[in-house]
């Protein structure tokens, strides 16, 4: 009998696996097997990538575009993301500022893996991204997570900022619209929370920026690097193609940022994947610099889709719905829901419970709250089409109801 014991390292069992792709392998299970199951838990764009866009990537090919490139992103691309942010964000970066990564959680587990020791501690808002924490266990350090509660508008406010900043504290992360609440700071809430971290000259910021082109706030959107230039030496500012030009599968994301950091993740990635898709890289390119009209489109349905939605949770018995600044998700508060019974006579004792409810009754998937860091809440990804958000909501407020 072989004496061989399966090991896994103490890295790998400091994280979780994501809570959002899980439930959406637990939908298409459902679907495979027959079950009318309406998934609203992936944070995926239902809108196609743009045809420009799909059209630089069958001439990158043509044109022999399928070899490797540099590490962190070719020339070409770079320059393109150079562009963006002096267009959209009025930063300007050397290419020695600018990495190019196998999607934006590359980005950022990068940044984190090649700065954090153990020991470190990095600030986290919640309620966060589910992958946040885990990147930073991962690296060693220790997640400080500070709440921004409903009652906050889901954002953390400067006292709390400095109330979590310790000599141990290596990066603070900020989501701005955030996944999963929607919030966005302001240009104002920005300039306070600079404040905050001009204090601390060993504090860096990191910044999210994926949903910057999801956006319904009547104030601009604006980035920290942006409010506050005289602290750019500590920020890096993270973005990528996956949500605005509906590029998830293309795996793209890209940082700017002083030239130290981005030399660090360069040399992690020349050990780990190496170089992006050379043919993503090319169709990257072309996304960011070329036309932008489209997104107003794509905004004014998610838009339109995000008030009804809103709409008809807040009509769900036991549920509270926030209007989002951003992004395509709504983060209702479920305390009502919590302490009553399904009428089988389970009790519903978490928003984990409530959303198994949902998946077992009314056929609807959402990613619960505590995947998040803030409960009881669930998120619900409103990238799909106005008639499956409607039955979708239908069938929440009637499950809602059947509770007692």
């Amino acid at each position: 009998m072989s004496t061989f014991k399966p090991h896994v390292s103490a890295a790998l069992n400091r994280i979780q696996p994501s809570a959002t792709l899980a439930m959406t392998a637990r939908v298409s299970a459902l679907k495979a097997s027959g079950v009318d199951v309406i998934g609203l838990s992936a944070g995926e764009p239902d809108f196609d990538t743009p045809d420009f866009v799909k059209e630089a990537a069958i001439e990158a090919i043509r044109n022999g575009q399928t070899k490797y490139t540099l590490v962190d992103g070719t020339v070409a691309l770079k320059d393109a993301i150079r562009g963006k942010f002096r267009r959209d964000n009025g930063l300007d970066f050397g290419l020695d500022q600018i990495s190019v990564n196998v999607g934006g959680k590359h980005t950022l587990f990068n940044a984190l893996v090649a700065t954090v020791d153990p020991g470190d501690e990095v600030i986290i808002p919640a309620p966060y991204w589910v992958s946040y924490p885990d990147i930073v266990a991962f690296a060693g350090g220790t997640p400080v997570i500070v709440e921004g509660t409903a009652a906050q508008n889901y954002k953390i406010t400067p006292a709390q900022l400095e109330a979590a900043i310790t000599k141990k504290t290596r990066w603070v992360m900020f989501n701005s619209p955030s996944n999963p609440s929607g919030a966005a700071y302001s240009g104002e809430e920005l300039d306070a929370l600079g404040e905050v971290i001009r204090r601390h000259p060993h504090v860096m910021v990191m910044t999210d920026d994926m949903y910057e082109h999801v956006w319904y706030a009547d104030f601009a959107f604006t980035t920290f690097a942006q409010r506050c230039p005289d602290l750019i030496d500590r920020i890096l500012t993270v973005n990528g193609c996956s949500k605005a030009y509906a590029m998830t599968g293309w795996r793209i994301g890209y940082a700017g940022g002083p030239a130290w950091i981005i030399k660090a993740m360069g040399k992690l990635q020349s050990q780990s994947t190496s170089n992006p898709c050379s043919i993503a890289q090319a169709a990257a390119a072309a996304a960011l610099g070329g036309p932008q009209q489209f997104l107003d489109d794509r905004n004014a349905a998610f838009r339109k889709r995000r008030d009804m939605v809103v709409a008809m949770l807040n009509d769900a018995p036991g549920l509270d719905c926030p209007v989002p600044d951003g992004a395509f998700y709504v983060y209702p508060d479920a305390s009502g829901c919590i302490g009553k019974k399904t009428p089988e006579g389970k009790l519903i004792d978490s928003d984990e419970a409530l959303i198994d409810y949902f998946l077992d009754s009314a056929r609807v998937a959402a990613v619960h709250g505590g995947a998040f860091g803030l409960s009881p809440a669930f998120r619900v990804s409103y990238a799909t089409s106005e008639a499956v958000l409607k039955e979708a909501c239908v069938r929440i407020q009637q499950a809602c109801a059947a509770l007692s």
